[in-house]
């Protein structure tokens, strides 16, 4: 069970992706039904996780 570190890297990068984005989707869910305390930590949780994926993607010079 080999892979290559290309493919781990882009795994890994898909991974931290799908969890920003669910964030991002779980903020906006908290805004629609008018909890906007909770929808800004989650906004600022959002912000944190892609902000790690644009690094971890940045550091490997993967392409967006």
């Amino acid at each position: 069970m080999t892979q290559s570190l290309m493919s781990r890297d882009r795994a890994e990068a898909k991974k931290k992706g799908l969890f920003a984005l669910s964030a991002w989707a779980g903020s906006g869910v908290l805004f629609i039904y008018h909890f906007p305390i909770f929808g800004l930590l989650a906004v600022g949780g959002a912000i944190y996780l892609t902000y790690r994926w644009f690094m971890f993607r940045a550091k490997r010079g993967m392409r967006f």
